[in-house]
């Protein structure tokens, strides 16, 4: 809806009336405009709007009763200033805060009781400070802490409950850490592995459930390593083996393919 055409209405549904407003002398000044940038509309844009023109106001509404004039405020207001919303009701104002504080605060919400807080507080801690979040309930925080922990500290992830977590782990724990995964228990994790590791343990997953796996196995694997794969049930795979064993036969030597 355009800002020039639709009523314009507080946070209450209550018609806006510049008449009352605190603010009226900025009307003249070009600093506010009804339905375009005021602090008492309901839309978030023009909140925005009016503390983008005027930011040294934005001090004066942290404790305002709407949680859009606060959130926003919060993103113009004095960073002193900031650090009590970080106990606010909503959860957009405590984000705000946040955001704009030193990084030490971010600690206090790791425990954020709404997980799209503990999501981008995830965001901007790192190393031993993040490692608690990765027992957080949420299975989408523990994934972002999953692409951010070093991978020295990915060891209890390693067993996440949830496979997409599993999946991002095993892209990124030490080659050491693999042979651990290689019966994971959801097979999208288990090819993550089985791409990761080298030829000689990578034929430990010869026997594996999935075709993509055995596949794998049967491109990489150490040709000798392959034999059992000939007579696979799966037709890729019974290729792919059939002819490294060919390659290697051919050439007589022993080696893999």
């Amino acid at each position: 809806m355009s800002d020039d055409i639709d009523e314009a209405l507080d946070w209450q549904g209550n018609r806006v009336d510049c008449s009352g407003c605190a603010h009226l002398v900025l009307n003249g000044t070009g600093s506010c405009r009804i339905r375009h940038a005021c602090v008492n509309d309901r839309y978030a844009r023009r909140i925005d709007r009016f503390f983008t023109w005027n930011p040294a106001l934005a001090d004066g509404y942290l404790s305002h009763p709407h949680f859009e004039v606060r959130a926003i405020a919060a993103k113009f207001a004095n960073l002193f200033l900031l650090p009590p919303l970080l106990d606010d009701a909503d959860e957009t104002v405590r984000w705000n805060a946040v955001r704009r504080l030193p990084k030490r605060y971010a600690l206090q919400l790791r425990k954020d009781p709404h997980r799209e807080v503990r999501m981008r507080v995830a965001t901007l801690i790192e190393g031993d400070e993040l490692l608690p979040m990765a027992g957080d309930e949420d299975y989408y925080v523990r994934l972002v802490v999953a692409r951010r922990l070093p991978p020295l500290l990915l060891g209890r992830m390693t067993n996440d409950e949830e496979a997409e977590v599993r999946r991002v782990v095993a892209r990124r724990v030490p080659d050491e850490w693999l042979l651990g995964m290689i019966h994971d228990r959801d097979a999208a994790v288990r090819l993550e592995v089985a791409q990761r590791l080298s030829p000689e343990p990578l034929a430990l997953m010869r026997r594996d459930t999935d075709w993509r796996i055995r596949y794998e196995v049967a491109s990489r694997a150490a040709a000798g390593e392959v034999a059992g794969l000939v007579e696979d049930q799966d037709s890729l795979v019974r290729e792919v083996a059939r002819s490294r064993i060919a390659v290697r036969l051919e050439r007589g030597t022993g080696t893999s393919a």
